[in-house]
């Protein structure tokens, strides 16, 4: 269900940790270069991450190189020719099966040239000039933008590229080729691109900058300038964007309809990813909306400090364990609340029985094309079992959403719904995800709402990023129940076959989408089930019900006279005694009880 192209990435976190193993045997020496040389460093054999460190005073940055791999490094294997003015570095593996990796830290305003093949080549840090050729390695950069000139090269592709600020346009060139070439600067703020000589200037998110004032400024005040020369056969180009933040499809292409919900929601986070998948489509759609109301960015709530004023209250809590399952059976015994650090009496405690809003997000791509009745059957089971009062909305998606069924209790109409699609198309799933909080949820804001995921957790056509979507997803509030289902598994339960124990161990999921899952559900407050037997998301639904279920309603006595000079009650904290045990509160209103 999936390209390639994510699991080609790479991130220097990844890289460092695989080098720091117990199995890796490093090799480390110290090199002698100062700034302004130049360093070449050829390794067709593996990766190189080099890493600008600035000077400290007057005391010029020490330089490292250090050589990794899953054996030992020999010193023959790593060859270094110092110069007068320049240094090469070539790795020379005695088995040219074996990957050897660089980690380089240099002296900043350094010239540095890199060659590999396959190997991934991350540059990050204030050089003066960066060379870099690769067959299909991905090239990551973190450098500065004050004066930044690029020339991309693609030499057997169309190019993919993603850029943190508005780059040059593609340009074809003879015998298959494909160019970038621009410069970018920054001033106060302003960001800007500068094209190239004779092609007119093109604000980004500032406004453009006159030549004339560029060429008025002293030489301390001009910014050093940081030049990038990249060529590449079929590689990746991430210029200042982490590969953790890149979508799965690159191409730029038109906005889906989930894409063009993100950019209405005014979710600044999202919006953002969605201009830099796609700035062209993006640009062209935002012109046509009348003005957004920006969406705050994320940041996590301390406390309710905003509770009303009243004698007595009730809170709205979720009680979790370490696991993130919700604990049943509290009483008033089990809690202790203090207002401005006051102990307050508790009243009652009480299980919630308020409904809850469902979505119900339904993967029918094409890798389920042929099971679709399974998929239905599955989505019918989890109408049957939630509560008769809670209200429930299907989504289904592949390379776009739609909403099947709007939020209703009517268990009819919700299965009819399930009779009006077929799978098909490639998958979607982060931009379906992003849409569902964004644009399906938003209204709810405040209300107990949950997102429960039929999918095998794979994306190979969304705009987004996963990382984009964690701080819109904790700001939601909506607690995430994703059901991982492998697509082997679905045919094999859509056959009604009995799997071989010994088959069913090789029938999972990637370990992408497995750490995507857990990720998911750690950060909204749900559940994660990763299904290896179809009799499983039965269990998950009922588990799923029981966790909604598992809520309390604490009233206690509060004292409305010890209002702050806002006129806000003092900060609020709801403890439970248990060990291991966290509270999450979600309302505060005031009671009718006396």
């Amino acid at each position: 269900m999936r390209l390639v192209v994510i699991e080609s990435l790479t991130i220097i976190s990844v890289i460092l940790a695989f080098w720091l193993s117990a199995e890796a045997q490093d090799l480390t020496r110290e090199l002698r270069i100062t700034s302004g040389g130049t360093v070449e460093i050829v390794n067709k054999y593996g990766r190189v991450a080099a890493r600008a460190k600035p000077a400290v005073g007057e005391k010029p940055a020490g330089t490292k190189l250090t050589a990794s791999s899953a054996k030992a490094v020999s010193a023959s294997e790593i060859k270094v020719s110092d110069g007068a003015a320049s240094t090469v570095i070539t790795v020379e593996p005695a088995d040219k099966r074996k990957r050897i990796d660089l980690v380089l830290v240099l002296p900043e305003r350094l010239n540095i040239k890199v060659e590999t093949m396959a190997g991934a080549v991350d540059i990050g840090g204030n050089f003066a000039s960066v060379e870099a050729t690769t067959d299909t390695g991905t090239i990551t950069t973190d450098v500065p933008t004050d004066d930044l000139t690029y020339h991309f090269l693609w030499t057997e592709s169309k190019p993919r590229y993603v850029a943190d600020f508005d780059i040059a346009k593609v340009k074809e060139k003879a015998a298959g080729r494909f160019e970038i070439k621009g410069r970018y600067v920054e001033v106060k703020s302003q960001k800007s691109r500068v094209s190239e000589p004779g092609e007119p200037s093109v604000a980004g998110t500032g406004s453009a900058i006159p030549i004339e004032d560029q060429k008025s400024k002293t030489e301390d005040q001009k910014p050093k300038t940081v030049s990038l020369t990249f060529t590449t056969a079929r590689g990746i180009v991430l210029l200042n964007v982490l590969p953790n933040e890149v979508m799965s499809d690159l191409r730029e292409r038109p906005l889906t309809e989930a894409a063009r919900a993100i950019i209405r929601s005014g979710d600044s986070l999202l919006m953002e990813a969605i201009r830099r998948a796609s700035p062209k489509y993006f640009g062209d759609y935002a012109r046509t909306l009348p003005p957004i109301k920006m969406e705050p960015t994320f940041s996590p709530k301390t406390s309710l400090s905003d509770s009303p004023a009243a004698p007595v209250k009730t809170a709205l809590v979720r009680v979790s364990d370490l696991k993130n399952r919700s604990i049943a059976g509290l009483e008033a015994k089990d809690f202790e609340i203090t207002e401005g650090g006051t102990v307050r009496e508790i009243l009652k405690v009480e299980q919630s029985t308020a409904p809850f809003n469902l979505v119900l997000l339904l993967d029918v791509s094409g890798s389920v094309e042929n099971y679709v009745n399974f998929i239905r059957k599955a989505a019918r089971n989890f109408v049957n079992t939630v509560g008769k009062n809670d209200r429930v909305s299907i989504v289904i998606f592949n390379d776009d959403v739609k909403v099947i069924s709007k939020f209703t209790t009517d268990k009819g109409k919700l299965s009819q719904s399930l009779d009006t699609f077929d799978a098909g198309g490639a998958t979607a799933y982060y931009d379906a995800l992003a849409y569902t909080v964004s644009d399906t949820l938003r209204p709810l804001k405040g209300d107990r709402t949950a997102i429960v995921i039929l999918t095998d957790g794979d994306d190979n056509r969304s705009f987004l990023a996963f990382d984009s979507l964690v701080g819109s997803i904790q700001e939601s509030g909506a607690l995430i129940y994703p059901l991982y289902v492998p697509s082997a598994l679905i045919a094999e339960g859509a056959a009604n076959a009995d799997i071989d124990p010994v088959r069913r161990k090789y029938i999972s999921l990637t370990l992408k989408a497995t750490g995507e899952g857990d990720k998911l559900a750690r950060v909204s407050g749900g559940v994660y089930y990763q299904i290896e037997e179809i009799a499983q998301i039965q269990q998950a639904y009922e588990d799923i019900v029981l966790q909604l279920r598992s809520a309390y309603n604490i009233t206690y006595r509060s004292d409305p006279t010890q209002l702050t000079g806002n006129g806000v009650t003092p900060r609020l904290k709801i403890k439970s005694k248990k060990e291991n045990t966290f509270v999450t509160v979600n309302s505060v209103v005031a009671s009718l009880q006396k």
